[in-house]
């Protein structure tokens, strides 16, 4: 018994007709599954940056800045007091790979110390009153920016641009 292969539409046959109603369907599904998300997403939304005056924008950065230095500088302090003295081992296998998970936590230490420093520079800047303004440009960094970046020293623009400059220096 041979099975029948179903023939898919060809341009010639009518395809492009029932092409043209698939597509049709397709964005009418999607054009009604946003207006769904978009009717749910006004119900259950959080405050938004606009929603917030940037002074408490900015109480509220002040706080989360405060609080992960206060993580980091514990996690420096555990990191410190439990940190294994170079130890030989007779495999060297096993050396290695102490060597290795040694070099990681120093290395990663000195990011934390390097995202202090940050941290510090930007509660000095929202005591200072210049927070949130860009360095380069002197323009008002955009809150969602600072929410999601609150080291951040330059707006979107003039980061693109820099960016965009380093990449070129290293062509």
């Amino acid at each position: 018994m041979g099975s029948k292969k179903k023939k898919t539409p060809s341009l010639k046959t009518g395809g492009t007709k029932k092409l043209k109603k698939t597509i049709k369907k397709v964005k009418e599904k999607t054009i009604s599954s946003r207006k769904r998300k978009k009717s749910v997403s006004k119900v259950s939304k959080p405050e938004t940056s606009s929603s917030i005056s940037r002074k408490d924008a900015i109480k509220t950065i002040k706080s989360q800045l405060l609080q992960q230095k206060k993580i980091l500088l514990g996690e420096a302090g555990a990191t410190l007091n439990n940190m294994p003295a170079a130890i030989l081992y007779p495999d060297m296998g096993d050396q290695a790979g102490m060597e290795i998970e040694r070099n990681f936590l120093l290395r990663l230490r000195g990011r934390e110390q390097k995202l202090l420093k940050k941290i510090d520079e930007a509660l000095e800047r929202i005591e200072n009153g210049t927070f949130g303004l860009c360095e380069i440009c002197g323009k008002e960094i955009d809150l969602k920016r600072l929410m999601a970046r609150p080291v951040t020293t330059m707006c979107i623009e003039c980061k693109t641009e820099q960016e965009e400059e380093e990449r070129l220096r290293e062509m």
